[in-house]
């Protein structure tokens, strides 16, 4: 491949991922607005984050098998044309039922454009060292894209108003898509079969769950609605299990929670996404609609969280070496607890720096966490897995941060009482990480062999 070829090819790839992993954290500044401009509610707030997330965590357990199937380059072009053109309906929309179904779109557009972008960055690569250069670039490139997202989307509100967050990708997506059409290398497909049924259970299961958490505490839990969605869900999941037994190439392997080391990664994975996009979502209500603060200072104030992921993100693999995984896990769970426990606190007071400082350490020890359980994830399956268990970990964090909003909205409670809320809300995410180090504790106590430490990295 041509030298400016390859260039090419990382800074789309690393535009791909700022793209993708900003829009995981950009809208959450623009909830108050949404609120007043759209009139919506607190579940139509909430499903403007998991609509996202619930189609991004689907579509990611078969991305890899669509990515080899259509052809990284093919796949690349149709998830960065759906995320663009989703994006422009979510600028241009009238309601929160519009804006919810664009992105609910939008996230089938980025679970498309992430994995097609990572293949078609690392074919690039002329030898191994290369390749692992490329990956961490990569990774970084999602990490700076989520920290930078409160502070962009709080920049882009002041300037004009919430539309101008969605707008943005439209701004980057189209030049980006002519580059990709004119100087992008196809890439080798690769004979592979996609399993749609795994896929489709798979979407039904996670959305009648996102849908029943939402939606209960406003309808009511005998409501048909919600009763339907309680409904699909058990369907979703029986049918999973009977489809993944059933096909040749399952997208899940069973056998994979078979394994205590991955079963209790991805419980981990779980419960640090539920709590860290909890209470992202209630911070950012509870700054702008109790405080009365900007989008502008919001996103400032959200830096310390977002912005050391990226830093702990390195330290992980060093620290991992030193003191073996399961301590880290235990100390940046522990920390993470005592942040959390000391944010609720924080809370209390009428200056907002005590919660800053909290924010500093959530970061942190989030960022830190994150790696270490994706190494433990890959590391506790045979190489044949690994890629079943990335994927099938990625999607267990999603549905938790999904989970996470969904039950966190309620707790936040009324603008009459958003800062008792926002209490229970961080004792609750305090309790979720003390949840996580239990896991932590009863896997190494049920590990019998070492594992080998890998070195890669993640975002949060």
């Amino acid at each position: 491949m041509p030298f400016e070829h390859r260039r090419s090819v990382v800074a789309l790839a690393l535009i791909a991922s700022f793209m993708v992993f900003i829009d995981s954290t950009i809208v959450n500044v623009t909830l108050a607005q949404l609120a007043t401009h759209l009139n919506a509610s607190r579940a139509e707030l909430a499903w403007s984050l998991n609509a996202y997330t619930l189609s991004f965590a689907a579509l990611m357990l078969g991305a890899g098998a669509i990515a080899d199937t259509l052809g990284a380059k093919r796949a690349f072009l149709t998830g960065l044309v759906v995320f663009t053109v989703s994006s422009a309906v979510c600028a241009a929309a009238g309601s929160m039922l519009m804006l919810n179904l664009a992105r609910l779109v939008q996230g089938a557009g980025s679970a498309l454009l992430l994995p097609s972008a990572l293949v078609l960055a690392t074919a690039s690569a002329t030898d191994e060292h290369s390749r692992h250069r490329l990956v961490s670039w990569w990774a970084a490139a999602g990490g700076a894209g989520m920290a930078a997202g409160p502070l962009l989307g709080g920049g882009l509100v002041a300037l004009a108003n919430w539309r101008a967050v969605f707008a943005v990708n439209v701004v980057i997506g189209i030049p980006a898509a002519i580059w990709a059409m004119r100087s992008m290398p196809s890439v080798v497909r690769r004979a592979r079969r996609m399993d749609l049924a795994g896929m489709g259970t798979a979407t039904a299961f996670i959305g009648g769950l996102v849908f029943a958490l939402i939606e209960a505490p406003t309808r009511g839990w005998l409501d048909p609605a919600v009763l339907s969605a309680a409904a699909l869900m058990v369907a979703g999941l029986v049918a999973f299990i009977v489809v993944e037994r059933s096909v040749g190439a399952p997208l899940l392997p069973l056998k994979l929670y078979a394994d205590r080391g991955f079963a209790a990664a991805a419980a981990q994975g779980t419960l640090l996404n539920f709590a860290f996009y909890g209470v992202l979502f209630t911070m950012s209500l509870l700054l702008q609609q109790g405080r009365g603060l900007s989008p502008l200072v919001t996103g400032l104030l959200f830096l310390p969280l977002t912005g050391l992921i990226s830093i702990a993100n390195l330290c992980s693999a060093p620290l991992t070496r030193r003191l073996g995984r399961p301590a880290v896990l235990a100390i940046g769970q522990a920390v993470l607890t005592l942040a959390l426990l000391g944010l609720a606190w924080a809370s209390t007071a009428s200056a907002v720096w005590p919660m800053v400082l909290a924010l500093v350490p959530i970061g942190f020890s989030s960022g830190l966490l994150v790696p270490t359980m994706t190494a433990q994830s890959i590391a506790a399956v045979e190489p044949d897995l690994h890629g079943a268990a990335s994927a099938a970990f990625n999607t267990s964090r999603q549905i938790g941060g999904a989970i996470g909003v969904a039950t966190f909205g309620p707790l936040l409670g009324t603008a009459h009482s958003l800062s008792t809320g926002f209490i229970t809300c961080a004792i609750v995410a305090a309790a979720a990480s003390i949840a996580g180090l239990g896991v932590t504790a009863l896997a190494a106590a049920g590990r019998r062999t070492p594992i080998p430490v890998p070195s890669a990295a993640s975002d949060c």
